[in-house]
């Protein structure tokens, strides 16, 4: 038996086993485990049509064997991109329906050209050089096959990549093997797929590699299956789809070197390309630019390599371990947008595991009655999990006294006090060689807010002095910012009460005087029913309860609508002298009209007519049993000036500023203070503005501009 007939079954013995262990291993199949397991069943399929092939001298069968290879892998693009749209992600069904069409393409194309165009898949040629050699070629199927298959490789990479990049702590650890052994065979076959493609032909040599990088995956993979927790995790990654996608960047530079590349070496090969993807060197060249790129990126990956570098330049470099500078405008930055305390938690977590590079970081936050914690963000514990190891009873009040007495950070790990043994359950560790772990009290104002929790430190690096000043002052601005958002919450439900509270009051306050009119008739009504005089009285006091009640409603809803202006050329002038009719019949008012010469400009008549009237009633019931109402209209610059002056009560500085414009502030008995709200409102949708000058018992001028508007914006 040949070398890739070995690694074919072999192959085929992995992935069956592998996928055996997938389902029987899982408690719960959801579409991570089944994706999974229809993803290593064609492999397997793959690997015994590639053993059988590979066993045969090249004919007929030989080719319908690798044929029949390429079939059972077409599926395993589609289920591979389902899996790395679903797997540790808590938002994924968001995911398989944004990606719904792409994923009907994964399926699709390289099944029909499979299935519908078999006979084009590979085509038989003989060799320009040794007559002997037959050489497999590319027919368009196949290469539009190949294509297919790479493009859906990067999408499988780049989705992994997001996921893993998503992740923190101790999620990215039971993670980490999964996203590693699906990498290494998506990217080996995004690689010989692409080499397939540049070639135009099917190579031996690259089938085995495809065989061996699939021995690797399922190694790696079943290293993942005994990680506990592993397909519980719940990441959200970004709906960005290229969102800082290392996978792009990678394929990108792979494919223009390889470009550059074979150009280069076309030009030495006198411009024949045939004779250039033939060179042994040009074929040398291409695994090797993508290995370099591969052990670029696991390291730049590596945690545990990332630390070293720290340690290194802090070390030989004459620098902290910590750039202090970049840490805090990263701190800040990353916190400064969020507004509620869970968003605010979750990103503080992710914020510490990175800068202290540590896999388990917890925060645990007082309760409102300040009797026990509950956890609000982590890397390492869900919160079903949480529940059975919060401390309750004497241990919560132990616990909450000691913090309260220690700011500082504790090594709860070298402590023997019964309240650190509570403190050590609320953090198990992860890992043997992770270090000791580290409590810090959240203080705000000299009130204890909750405590952060961290451990598992990649490589089990103690935690020095320069740490725990870090952790000090980033664990005082979480408690300067948690303090504010519940400040500002409280705030937020104070106003929400004092709103409901004065609405609340008009409505109480209409609807008793309703209540008690229609008590009174209702009284009555047994004893006058047979009165017609009676009976006409008691319809129309209904109906006017009715009208009444209609109006209230009406004009409440004014509040949550959506005021729409629509701007026509108009004369203002008339538009006053029309609305002025509302105060025909008014007994003792002088009215009098100064009305300059004004353009038409555009302007909401029926919106304009509401301000006006409102205006002109106000200044009425103000006036009492009479006075007089002065209205002029002028045109000062690029603005018309509408002028109201009446020689009523007046009103106060402090009510204008504070209350003359908000809802439900009003000084009438009859009124519910929604009037002057909806005209400022219909005003400054205008783009206008109004000016009120006032003092008690000196009369009110209000005046509205209003631009001067020659076109409809």
């Amino acid at each position: 038996m040949n070398l890739p007939a070995t690694l074919a079954f072999i192959g085929l013995f992995c992935a069956c086993i592998l996928g055996a262990m997938v389902m029987i291993l899982s408690a719960k199949r959801s579409i991570v485990q089944w994706s999974l397991a229809g993803m290593l069943f064609f492999l397997a399929l793959e690997c015994f049509c590639v053993g059988i092939s590979a066993e045969s001298i090249l004919d007929d069968s030989v080719l319908n064997w690798r044929k029949y290879g390429m079939a059972a892998f077409s599926p395993v693009c589609g289920f591979g991109l389902i899996f790395s749209l679903t797997y540790a992600r808590g938002n994924h069904l968001d995911f398989l329906k944004k990606w719904r069409p792409t994923l009907i393409g994964a399926f699709a194309v390289p099944m029909i050209a499979t299935l519908f165009f078999h006979s084009d898949l590979i085509v038989p040629q003989q060799s320009d050089t040794i007559p002997e050699l037959w050489i497999m070629r590319l027919g368009l199927a196949g290469s539009v096959y190949k294509l297919s298959v790479t493009l859906c490789c990067c999408l499988v990479l780049m989705n992994l990549e997001r996921t893993f990049r998503a992740a923190v702590g101790t999620m990215r650890w039971r993670i980490k093997f999964m996203i590693l052994g699906l990498g290494l065979l998506f990217a080996v076959h995004a690689y010989t797929a692409s080499q397939n493609l540049l070639f135009h032909r099917v190579d031996s040599v690259l089938k085995t590699i495809d065989l061996t990088a699939l021995i690797g995956a399922c190694v790696l993979i079943s290293r993942t299956l005994f990680r506990v927790g592993h397909f519980e995790v719940s990441v959200y990654p970004s709906y960005s789809i290229l969102q800082k996608s290392i996978t792009v960047m990678l394929a990108g530079v792979y494919f223009v070197a390889i470009g550059f590349y074979a150009k280069l070496d076309q030009a030495a090969a006198g411009g024949d390309l045939s004779r250039t993807v033939e060179t042994v060197a040009f074929q040398l060249t291409a695994p090797l630019i993508l290995l370099g790129m591969v052990v670029v990126t696991l390291v730049a990956l590596s945690d545990r390599v990332r630390l070293y570098l720290r340690r290194i330049m802090s070390r030989y470099f004459q620098r902290p371990l910590h750039d202090y500078r970049t840490v805090w405008r990263t701190f800040t930055e990353g916190t400064a947008s969020h507004v509620e305390q869970s968003a605010l938690c979750n990103a503080v977590v992710k914020l510490v595991s990175d800068i202290f590079q540590v896999l388990s970081v917890n925060i645990w936050l007082l309760d409102e009655q300040n009797q026990s914690f509950a956890l609000t963000a982590s890397t390492s514990l869900s919160l079903s999990r949480s529940e059975s190891l919060i401390p309750r009873g004497p241990d919560a009040a132990e616990v909450i006294n000691a913090l309260r007495l220690h700011h500082e950070p504790i090594d709860i790990d070298q402590s023997r006090e019964h309240w650190a043994v509570a403190l050590r359950r609320c953090h198990p560790g992860e890992f043997r060689k992770g270090g000791n772990r580290v409590c810090v009290p959240i203080i705000a104002r000299g009130e204890l807010l909750g405590f952060i929790s961290i451990g598992d430190r990649v490589g089990g690096i103690a935690f020095s002095l320069q740490d725990f000043d870090l952790l000090k002052c980033v664990t005082d601005q979480v408690g300067a910012n948690l303090l504010n958002i519940q400040l500002t919450q409280r705030l937020v439900s104070a106003r929400e009460m004092e709103a409901f509270q004065t609405m609340s009051t008009f409505f109480v306050h209409d609807l008793k005087n309703t209540a008690s009119t229609l008590s009174l008739m209702l009284q009555n009504l047994p004893v006058h029913f047979d009165n017609p005089a009676f009976r006409e009285d008691a319809l129309r006091a209904v109906g006017k309860t009715v009208n009444h009640i209609n109006g209230l409603i009406s004009k409440l809803s004014m509040l949550r609508q959506t005021l729409s202006i629509k701007l026509v050329s108009a004369d203002l002038n008339q538009l006053v002298t029309e609305s002025l009719k509302c105060l025909d019949g008014t007994a003792n008012l002088r009215l009098t009209l100064n009305l300059a010469p004004l353009p038409p400009f555009l302007f909401d008549p029926e919106q304009i007519q509401k301000v006006i009237v409102n205006l002109a009633m106000n200044a009425r019931e103000a006036m009492g049993q009479g006075g007089e109402l002065t209205v002029e209209t002028t045109r000062q610059n690029s603005w018309v000036v509408i002028s109201m002056k009446d020689s009523g009560c007046g009103m106060s500085t402090e009510f204008i500023t504070k209350s003359l414009f908000r809802p439900f502030q009003t000084t009438k008995k009859q009124g519910i203070g929604i009037g002057m709200f909806q005209c400022k409102m219909i005003i400054e949708a205008h783009r206008g503005r109004i000016e009120i000058e006032s003092a008690p018992n000196q009369g009110a001028t209000f005046r509205v501009l209003l631009p001067i508007q020659t076109q409809v914006k």
